[in-house]
């Protein structure tokens, strides 16, 4: 008797045998980094997302008055220093893209500050701001003969110098963004205008800006995002004080790190989630365009 055998009864052929070699090739150079992303990103993120789990953790972070000043400080921190620092590097890109020999080697120097390590630049500035024997007061006491100011010891002032810091630190980056933005618009645009007698303002507002207006805001969104994990200008300048007033939310996880308080210290993070996500999904919708 015959026996027939259906399609589900015949063994498959291994997976091997059914790749390409190209595809096999591809599965063994792809298999490390996906090891690597699963190792040091997902497995953090989820074991953060595991250790915040408990609602007693916000409902404590939300009694600490530290933590509404914190986010206070986040938003003045973002809405003011970005705003800033772009309209800056918007304005110092045109400066850079003149065709000058002095200008480019000035360039060279304006990017040292984005450059050097952010530790030892943000603590030489927090060395010249010592009430003490820092050379901003020393220069004062020199030219005026008064004492001058503690700089860091007003919260107001000091997160005024963080959030400074921060634009030194992080201009030099955005404007050779944006002046990459500059150098790919068509000088016969410019040269147009001159012929109509254009002045630099009008030039600025019908050909520079519509054709960077894309780029400046996902830069300001891309600048947002980075910034609000950015605690290197406020921890190493301020380290939150006075009295922990300086405190943004990148930073108050590490206060609660150093009080053995790991469940408010990730708690403190998923807070900041509502602020990252809608950026991230603007900046991401605005690219796929």
């Amino acid at each position: 008797m015959a026996i027939t055998l259906s399609a589900s009864d015949t063994a498959s052929p291994p997976l091997s045998a059914r790749l390409s070699p190209p595809q096999v090739w591809g599965i063994a150079l792809l298999a490390p980094y996906l090891l690597v992303f699963l190792a040091f990103v997902v497995y953090p993120v989820g074991y953060g997302l595991w250790l915040a789990r408990q609602p007693s953790s916000y409902v404590a972070l939300y009694n600490d008055p530290i933590f509404a000043r914190a986010a206070v400080n986040t938003l003045i921190f973002l809405v003011i220093g970005i705003n800033i620092k772009m309209l800056i590097a918007l304005f110092l890109s045109g400066f850079f893209a003149q065709q000058r020999p002095w200008i480019r080697w000035l360039s060279v120097i304006f990017i040292l500050p984005w450059a050097v390590p952010s530790i030892p630049t943000i603590l030489s500035v927090r060395f010249m701001l010592n009430p003490e024997w820092g050379v901003v007061n020393q220069l004062i006491f020199k030219f005026t003969g008064d004492d001058g100011p503690n700089w860091l010891n007003d919260p107001a002032v000091a997160l005024a110098m963080a959030i400074g810091v921060h634009i030194w630190k992080s201009l030099p980056f955005w404007t050779l963004i944006l002046l990459t933005g500059r150098l790919a618009i068509s000088h016969d645009l410019y040269e147009a205008s001159d012929v109509d007698g254009a002045n630099w303002w009008q030039k600025f507002r019908y050909i520079t800006w519509p054709s960077m207006q894309t780029l400046y805001i996902t830069c300001t969104l891309l600048s947002m995002i980075w910034t609000l994990g950015d605690f290197n200008s406020v921890y190493l300048l301020t380290g939150g004080g006075p009295a922990d007033l300086t405190h943004v939310l990148s930073t108050l996880g590490i206060r609660y790190l150093r009080l053995d308080q790991l469940s408010l210290a990730m708690a403190s993070i998923v807070c900041a989630m509502p602020f990252v996500l809608p950026l991230v999904y603007f900046m991401m919708k605005r690219l796929s365009r």
